[in-house]
C-alpha cells in the first residue's frame, strides 16, 4: 500500500483545501506513469465491419482515475458557475453535476414551444461531429482551461497530465508500444467528461434570438421563422469553429426538422432545403423521438415495443424459475426505466391514447405477476 501511495503522491487523509500543494508532489517521472493508458476497443454495433465501428475506451490506473476526480469535483465544477466571458457552460447539459438528458430535453421543448408562440415554426438543427472525442486537441483544450478561475498548482497538473499522455492499443490478443498522444478525450479517465465540456464551452449562436443546446457531443441549433435566413451563417460559424478546433462537422449525418403547433392552424411556408442537411418529419433527440407536429406517438410505440420485447425476456427467465420477488427488482429497473427515462419531458405531448399505452404495460406486468401490484407507475409518469 505505501508503495501505491508513493506512486500518486496523494495521501487519502488530505482535504479539498490541501490538494492544490499535493498536486506539485509527483515528479514528472511520477506523473508520467501514471499517465500511460491502456485503449480497448468496443464493437458500436452488432457486426462491425472497419475501424470505425469500434469505441476506443480507457482502461486507467485506479490511482490516476481517483485523482482526475478529485480535481474535477474541487476544482474544475465550481469554475462552470462563473466562467470568463468567452466560456459559456449553461447551455451545456452533459458531465456536470445538475446536468442530465432530462433536463435537456426540457429545455429545448420549452424553447420550441415558447418560439411557437409568436412564430410560425422553429427549425432545429441536430449537429453531427465526426469522431468528436478523439480529435480535441490538447493545446486548444489547455488554452481554454487556463482562463478558468483555479489555483496555479491545478493547471500546472492539468498541463503536465495532458503534455506526454500516452497509451497503447489492445485488440485480440496483441498490444502495441507506447505512443505519445497530442489530441483526444479519453473515454474512461475521469478528467476526459469534464475537459469534453471546456472544449466545446466557446461554441454558440451567433444571431441574437437563435439557441444551442449541448449534450457532450450532440448539438443541437433552434432557429425561430423570423431567423430563418440565418441558418448558413450558423452552420458556417459552428464549422469554422470545428476546423479551429481540429473537428469535422458531418453534414451527411446532421439532420434539420421544422416543427410546428398544429393547434393554431396556420399556413406554413417551409424554408429552403439546406445544403447536404437531410430534412426529417420525426427526430430522436437524447433518446425521444418528436414529429415534426410535436407528436411523441413514434417514441411512445418505440417504448411500448422495447418493453414488449423485455417482458417476453422475463417470462423465459420465470420459466426457469426466477423468483417473483427477482422478476418485480428487474420490471422496475428495465421496464419501469424505459417507461419513465425523462417522461417530465415529453409527457406534456402525449395525448390521451398515448398514456393509456404506457399504462397498460404496467397493468398487463401486474396481471402477469412481473410487476409488484402496488406499482404506481401513472404517478411516476405525470409526475
Amino acid at each position: 500500500m505505501s508503495y501505491l501511495l508513493g506512486l500518486s503522491g496523494l495521501q487519502p487523509q488530505y482535504s479539498a483545501n490541501q490538494l492544490p500543494y499535493c498536486l506539485t508532489a509527483p515528479s514528472p517521472c511520477q506523473l508520467s506513469r501514471l499517465s500511460g493508458k491502456r485503449l480497448i476497443y468496443v464493437p458500436k454495433v452488432s457486426a462491425p465491419l472497419s475501424h470505425s465501428d469500434y469505441r476506443p475506451i480507457s482502461i486507467t490506473p485506479v490511482l490516476s482515475r481517483l485523482m482526475e476526480k478529485l480535481v474535477v469535483r474541487h476544482f474544475l465544477y465550481s469554475t462552470f458557475s462563473a466562467p470568463p466571458s468567452t466560456l459559456n457552460f449553461s447551455d451545456q447539459f452533459a458531465f456536470r453535476p445538475s446536468g442530465s438528458t432530462t433536463a435537456a430535453l426540457i429545455y429545448i421543448f420549452h424553447a420550441v414551444t415558447q418560439l411557437l408562440t409568436n412564430y410560425q415554426y422553429v427549425s432545429v438543427i441536430a449537429l453531427d461531429f465526426t469522431k468528436a472525442f478523439d480529435t480535441v486537441r490538447h493545446s486548444t483544450l489547455l488554452e481554454k482551461m487556463a482562463d478558468l478561475a483555479m489555483p496555479d498548482e491545478v493547471y500546472n497538473w492539468l498541463v503536465s497530465y495532458f503534455n506526454g499522455h500516452r497509451h497503447c492499443t489492445r485488440y485480440s490478443m496483441s498490444s502495441s508500444a507506447l505512443s505519445e498522444i497530442s489530441a483526444g478525450i479519453i473515454q474512461g479517465s475521469g478528467i476526459g467528461p469534464a475537459s469534453y465540456v471546456v472544449n466545446f464551452s466557446d461554441v454558440t449562436a451567433v444571431k441574437p434570438g437563435n439557441l444551442m443546446c449541448k449534450y457532450a457531443d450532440d448539438n443541437y441549433l433552434i432557429i425561430p421563422s423570423i431567423n430563418v435566413d440565418t441558418r448558413l451563417d450558423e452552420l458556417a460559424n459552428v464549422e469554422n469553429w470545428s476546423r479551429r478546433h481540429n473537428l469535422t462537422l458531418n453534414r451527411s449525418k446532421s439532420q434539420e426538422i421544422i416543427l410546428i403547433d398544429r393547434r393554431r392552424k396556420r399556413s406554413i411556408h417551409h424554408p429552403p432545403l439546406l445544403p447536404d442537411i437531410n430534412r426529417v418529419s420525426s427526430i430522436k433527440i437524447l433518446g425521444a423521438t418528436v414529429s415534426d407536429s410535436l407528436s411523441v406517438c413514434g417514441h411512445v410505440n418505440n417504448v411500448v415495443i422495447s418493453c414488449a420485447q423485455s417482458v417476453q425476456a422475463m417470462r423465459i427467465l420465470r420459466a426457469h424459475g426466477m423468483a417473483t420477488s427477482t422478476m418485480h427488482v428487474i420490471f422496475n429497473a428495465v421496464v419501469v426505466a424505459k417507461l419513465t427515462y425523462a417522461a417530465s419531458s415529453w409527457w406534456g405531448f402525449t395525448t390521451a391514447e398515448d398514456r393509456q399505452r404506457l399504462e397498460a404495460v404496467t397493468r398487463r406486468g401486474i396481471r402477469s405477476g412481473l410487476c409488484a401490484p402496488d406499482h404506481n407507475v401513472s404517478r411516476r409518469l405525470s409526475h
